[in-house]
């Protein structure tokens, strides 16, 4: 398994290379953000009284994908990413997590190089909550919903409207404000 991983690293050094070598409107796209806000999806009673809530558009996101610049028009680009979306809370005797798996897919429109504003869907999959065996283990149904984002240079926010829904139709808000990060490799020239 060490030899295939270390084949996929010089596979993907040597296209990295040949990509920063050529003119390719394709550029490799890394993107996070912390999200905050949404309806409870949950709420963590602790031993000591306290409790903590887990809001359905709560988490740090993490993605990887491509950012594909419109050959002649170089202000619109398209943008692409898979990630994983992750909330946890803060008990000490067991691992209580919210995750999911989020496709994003946008428009942009890049000012001066410097700004980028982004129209786009956020899909969100494989929902899960997870209460570690304290509690009940449910899903959610895949969600999807429009987001719209204003960046300066790799940090921008963001505003994403979606509701997620259990097995038994009740909904839950999931809407967020995302603080974003994200860059191209290799960078623009």
């Amino acid at each position: 398994m060490r030899k295939i991983y270390c084949l996929l690293a010089v596979f993907l050094a040597f296209q990295f290379y040949a990509q920063a070598q050529s003119t390719t409107p394709l550029r490799l796209l890394i993107e996070g953000a912390v999200g905050f806000g949404g309806d409870d999806v949950a709420t963590v009673i602790f031993t000591n009284g306290e409790s903590q809530r887990v809001n359905a558009g709560q988490g740090i996101a993490i993605g990887v994908g491509g950012e594909l610049a419109i050959p002649g028009v170089e202000s619109l680009r398209l943008r692409s990413t898979v990630g994983f979306k992750y909330v946890t809370t803060a008990a000490d005797n067991a691992h209580i997590r919210l995750t999911r798996i989020p496709i994003n897919i946008s428009g942009n429109y890049v000012f001066n190089d410097t700004w980028r504003a982004a129209v786009g869907i956020a899909l969100h999959n494989n929902i899960r909550f997870n209460a570690d065996g304290i509690g009940n283990d449910f899903s959610l149904n895949n969600a999807s919903g429009p987001f719209v984002e204003i960046a300066y240079k790799w940090i921008g926010i963001s505003y994403t409207s979606m509701t997620y829904e259990d097995e038994f139709g009740d909904a839950y808000s999931a809407n967020s404000i995302n603080v974003t990060f994200s860059g191209v490799i290799p960078k623009r020239k």
